[in-house]
């Protein structure tokens, strides 16, 4: 006895479970969905989640096929999702708040006085301003400090990872600091490093874990194997670096 099929309207999605594939980088697991359509597709969104869509009658072995296929893609994604800096929420930048800095919390106290002025003293972050302390005016303060921090702390994590880097024939880049909503670092083909002026807010190990990624760049520009086998050989826990990078920083 046959059962009377259910034509399934063009729009309905069928749940079709999770499935993983094996590749060279480890497992891709992804949750699979049907439809009625003609073409495989994959969309990889933030937490390293993957969704197949695929036609009704596709093969799971096609469908795997696929999969692998687009693993180097599937990659790249994954690390663009996890280079992206956190958003941080937004800041009013009054006593109280609680502001980031090489991995340690602390609570902003913002004063008058005689000159501007921003120091780390017994756990807080104090900030005296000669004029009116408006959130406006405190932001720029801290900006200022993070940066003139940032410039002290950079310079010196670079100058002990190119050393760290010594044997690879990497010429001593030159190292620019900004504001970046995207990405923690970048290099570029004229020897240049930039690094995101919040990564400052990092703790130092993941700052180093930065520096070298970006100074493996002048040897191995994609993020392949070759890539990653040469990040771990100098920071060989780079993935748990990376993961506390955007689980903390912001």
């Amino acid at each position: 006895m046959r059962f009377p099929s259910r034509k399934i309207p063009k729009k309905e999605i069928v749940d079709g479970g999770t499935d993983s594939v094996a590749c060279e980088a480890g497992a891709i697991v992804y949750a699979l969905r049907r439809s009625r359509r003609r073409t495989v597709g994959i969309t990889v969104h933030p937490g390293r989640s993957v969704v197949v869509r695929a036609p009704l009658r596709a093969s799971l072995a096609r469908i795997r096929e696929f999969v692998a296929s687009r693993a180097a893609w599937i990659e790249k994604a994954h690390l663009h999702f996890e280079q992206r800096p956190p958003k941080a929420a937004p800041a009013g930048f009054a006593s109280g708040e609680m502001h980031r800095f090489l991995g340690q919390d602390y609570r902003l106290v913002v004063s008058r006085g005689r000159a501007d002025s921003v120091e780390i003293l017994l756990g807080c972050l104090c900030v005296t301003t000669k004029a009116d302390p408006s959130a406006d005016r405190v932001k720029g303060l801290l900006e200022n400090w993070y940066r003139a921090q940032a410039g002290i702390v950079f310079l010196d994590r670079l100058v002990l990872c190119h050393r760290l880097l010594a044997g690879e024939g990497i010429p001593f880049p030159e190292l620019r600091i900004r504001k970046m909503t995207s990405r923690w670092g970048s290099c570029s083909s004229a020897g240049r490093i930039n690094l995101n002026l919040w990564l400052v807010k990092a703790p130092m190990a993941c700052i180093d874990y930065v520096v070298v990624h970006e100074l493996c760049h002048f040897k191995v520009r994609s993020h392949g194997p070759k890539f990653w086998r040469l990040v771990g050989r100098f920071i060989p826990d780079h993935a748990e670096r990376r993961k506390r990078l955007n689980a903390d920083a912001g």
